[in-house]
């Protein structure tokens, strides 16, 4: 992972939810401006914007081009929230990137990929979110701004975009380099360079990043208040989720499961239906844990689930809410 580097060789940094992985030689950025997509102002323009991305992704050089766009690629209700597009409009990006710019003291909300979990997975589309505005990211909205946009050149029909879709040829506009990323999961950092075509990293600069003690269980930590806010509290009949044993202690390691506590009061449909849903969540950190660490952890989500009669008398694990000493922590849940 290279260090020392000059700002004028980034083009973004990222410190957030980063896995492992290595995007080699990108020659050209697709980038949705978040601030002139949010002007807007008719749904059909912002569709336009879905259906202009995936034509591009049929015409630019397969896995040698970044998406990047605002918020939830492949929002399908408020399109305000994100571009709409399907896996097949994305399937050629080497990598897909959520921006999420602050508007006052409020941040966007990203999707996390969760939209094209399983395909990004399977097709090796590497997914950062980039949150510009946290102290110490470097973030060169300039150089995706100003430089010369090809879009009218690829798509004269959609040229009226301009101001809001910009396609960037990273050589024209470089003097012949290409864009390299590096994500290092254990630092919990990423790194998008300008640099030379086929040109290596291994110089004195590319130390390795010493991994953050807390690493595991703060990854374990987001994801659980993922977990917390994307669950349909009422559907299910969820009163709580708590998370407890290693994550919850800041000891977690990378082979050390996710422990959650559900308070559910629902009748058995609620409670099967909950169950699937958290199975396939279960799964899918399952999988980004593994791209992450290279550690196989069978059963990644651990679910204990209590009753209201478990609550009142501190039985079993209930007995860790509220509790003097390891006591669980609660997750907010998203009320409608």
């Amino acid at each position: 992972f290279p260090r020392d580097l000059s700002t004028e060789q980034v083009l973004f940094t990222a410190r957030r939810h980063v896995s492992n992985g290595r995007v080699p030689d990108v020659t050209h950025l697709v980038y949705v401006d978040p601030a002139r997509y949010e002007q807007l102002e008719r749904p059909d323009d912002m569709r336009a914007v879905g259906r202009a991305v995936g034509r591009l992704n049929s015409l630019l050089p397969r896995r040698r081009f970044l998406l990047l766009g605002p918020g939830r690629w492949g929002s399908r209700g408020d399109l305000r929230l994100g571009v709409s597009v399907t896996y097949s409009d994305i399937s050629n990006t080497s990598m897909l990137i959520e921006i999420a710019r602050a508007k006052g003291r409020y941040v966007p909300d990203l999707s996390f990929g969760t939209h094209f979990f399983q395909d990004l997975v399977e097709a090796g589309i590497r997914y950062l979110p980039l949150y510009p505005d946290d102290p110490g990211i470097v973030f060169h909205r300039d150089f995706l701004t100003q430089s010369p946009n090809q879009l009218a050149a690829l798509l004269p029909e959609y040229a009226d975009l301009g101001e809001v879709l910009r396609v960037i040829d990273v050589a024209g506009a470089t003097g012949g380099k290409v864009v390299q990323v590096r994500m290092n999961a254990d630092a919990n950092a990423a790194v998008a360079m300008f640099r030379e075509p086929n040109s290596a990293i291994e110089t004195p600069a590319a130390r390795p990043l010493e991994p953050s003690a807390d690493e595991h269980s703060r990854w374990r930590l987001d994801m659980a208040a993922r977990i917390a806010y994307l669950v349909d509290a009422e559907r299910h009949g969820v009163k709580g989720i708590y998370v407890t044993g290693n994550a919850n202690r800041g000891t977690a390691g990378p082979q050390d499961p996710l422990e959650l506590i559900v308070h559910v009061a629902g009748d058995a449909a609620q409670r099967h239906e909950l169950e699937l849903w958290l199975r396939g969540f279960g799964a899918a950190l399952a999988e980004t844990s593994l791209m992450r660490t290279g550690c196989s952890v069978e059963r990644f989500l651990a679910v204990h689930y209590v009753t209201d009669e478990d609550v009142a008398l501190h039985a079993g694990h209930a007995a860790a809410i509220g509790a003097a000493t390891d006591t669980a922590r609660q997750l907010p849940l998203r009320r409608a």
